[in-house]
């Protein structure tokens, strides 16, 4: 089902992103792996891809936050496959601690990767979407915790931004996968494993859950 769909999975160097690539590549899908500041980690990515089944991919570079390298990543992708069948807006960023004790960069790095990168990048590649566009969302996007001020408002955004856009774009398959706690970087690798998260992308991706477009999937109710 999945076979030669090209995925472009955006920071997907390493955690849930790295994962996903994996899981994919198994369904020997054409993978894009993007990376911000783990090129090493993204070659080891995309080399495991090739081992366990994908015919071929490619390692971008991405910044969110740059708008000639959201254009330039599109571009490439597109010169190369002349579509996107699944896009997965995986990027995030996160800091940890109460509003108080945030700076001004890191409020805007979490709202520009999180929120408006994700959005931006989704609308340089919707004309060349074909499948599905999977947003990685976040409990911490249905349920406001302390410490996460920021990041539960860009999840909420995301949510919001999923449920706009499959109405507007009725022929694409969009969901918002939330994740809770995962073990990854962002965590202090404290949660579930970042291989359950995938599995659940995974089988969005392939229409398993049978939810309308715009619905949310819960990774907590699958495992």
């Amino acid at each position: 089902m999945l076979k030669n769909k090209v995925t472009l999975i955006t920071g997907s160097s390493i955690g849930i992103g790295r994962y996903t690539a994996y899981e994919f590549a198994k369904e020997q899908a054409i993978v894009i792996i993007t990376y911000y500041k783990d090129k090493e980690e993204a070659i080891k990515t995309y080399k495991n891809c090739l081992e366990l089944g994908m015919p071929e991919g490619k390692i971008l570079y991405l910044n969110l936050k740059d708008n000639q390298s959201i254009k330039n990543c599109v571009k490439e992708v597109v010169d190369s496959y002349g579509q996107i069948d699944i896009l997965i807006n995986n990027a995030g960023v996160l800091a940890w601690k109460p509003l108080r004790e945030q700076s001004f960069e890191e409020i805007e790095n979490q709202v520009r990767v999180n929120l408006e990168g994700l959005i931006k990048f989704t609308k340089e590649s919707l004309p060349f979407i074909t499948q599905s566009i999977i947003n990685i969302g976040s409990g911490a996007g249905k349920t406001a915790f302390p410490e996460l001020t920021t990041y539960c408002a860009t999840k909420f955004g995301v949510r919001g931004f999923t449920q706009a856009l499959a109405l507007e774009e009725p022929h694409i398959n969009i969901y918002v996968v939330n994740p809770g706690m995962t073990a990854t970087k962002m965590t202090g690798y404290k949660g579930v494993s970042p291989k359950i998260v995938a599995k659940v992308i995974l089988n969005t991706a392939k229409g398993i859950y049978k939810k309308p477009s715009g619905s949310d999937i819960d990774v907590w109710e699958y495992y």
